[in-house]
């Protein structure tokens, strides 16, 4: 008789019941199977009987035990992490716990270097039952995206790596994005949350995202940065046609053509003063 193997109860979250009190923590019952919490996890005033939120792993021993810390993600999710320390098989990783994440070198695309922050995904060695991650990112997304993305389509996006032509993105942890470089104008950091659009879903399933509304949204969008800069800034853009893109970059975070057609439109509405040498903000006396 083929016997239905219990799921797993490690890299995940779990509302346990407290059944026992030791010297050393708290037991906490599973399902009949006895997990320790130890003491300087257990929460202030916890009695038996009580059921406590906790996240279950393997600590240096093997052994199945209880935290209330919270890492930054559970099995079957994303998250950013900091490589500290490197082995003859693999990396480990900072995710919060007294027990570092170890992600094999079968789980790189390119070798992962000491102090640099990098996206993985949370996975269960099932052979193990312990919890590893990986940077192979693309196996665990869908790459099919055009039956769910559309064109304008507001989404949220997750800073991966940066390529030679742009910035690779997690499109609602599902699928895979693309960010031009010479559209983005603020340096960003793998795990960045944005929220972002989708530009275009090409034909071979890849999807080029953007962090600008197109059109007139855009436009009224880049107006509001314009006007809180001059508040902020006294009431004066050293800014004209004439600045370079970097200068308007470093500004306002925006192109040279977003931030012309936002400064027209706000001369037009009588919002703002032309000078040689500046934008001037119009205060009503």
């Amino acid at each position: 008789m083929n016997m239905r193997r219990r799921p797993s109860l490690v890299g995940k979250y779990h509302d346990l019941e407290i059944v026992k009190r030791v010297d050393f923590g708290l037991y906490l019952d599973a399902d009949g199977e006895e997990i320790l919490l130890p003491t300087k996890y257990v929460p202030a005033n916890a009695n038996i009987g009580e059921r406590l939120r906790v996240f279950v792993y393997r600590d240096s021993e093997d052994r199945l035990i209880a935290t209330t810390l919270q890492p930054p993600a559970a099995v079957g999710e994303f998250a950013a992490l900091r490589v500290v320390a490197t082995t003859s098989h693999g990396v480990f990783l900072d995710w919060g716990l007294e027990k570092d994440l170890f992600l094999p070198f079968s789980e790189q695309h390119q070798r992962l270097a000491t102090g640099r922050t990098y996206v993985v995904r949370i996975m269960l060695d099932h052979a193990t039952d312990r919890v590893m991650a990986s940077a192979r990112l693309e196996q665990f997304l869908d790459d099919n995206p055009a039956d769910a993305l559309r064109e304008d389509q507001e989404v949220q996006l997750t800073v991966w790596e940066y390529t030679e032509i742009g910035i690779k993105t997690l499109i609602e942890d599902r699928y895979q994005g693309l960010l031009y470089r010479n559209e983005v104008f603020t340096d960003l950091h793998p795990g960045e949350k944005l929220t972002g659009y989708i530009k275009r879903v090409r034909d071979d399933g890849k999807v080029d995202v953007t962090l600008r509304k197109k059109g007139y949204e855009e436009v009224q969008d880049a107006q509001s940065v314009v006007l809180q800069k001059l508040v902020t800034n006294g009431g004066l853009l050293p800014l004209t046609d004439n600045s370079a893109p970097e200068e308007i970059s470093k500004w306002l975070g925006m192109s040279k053509k977003t931030f012309k057609r936002a400064v027209g439109g706000l001369y037009k509405a009588g919002k703002v003063r032309l000078a040689a040498d500046a934008i001037y903000l119009i205060t009503e006396e």
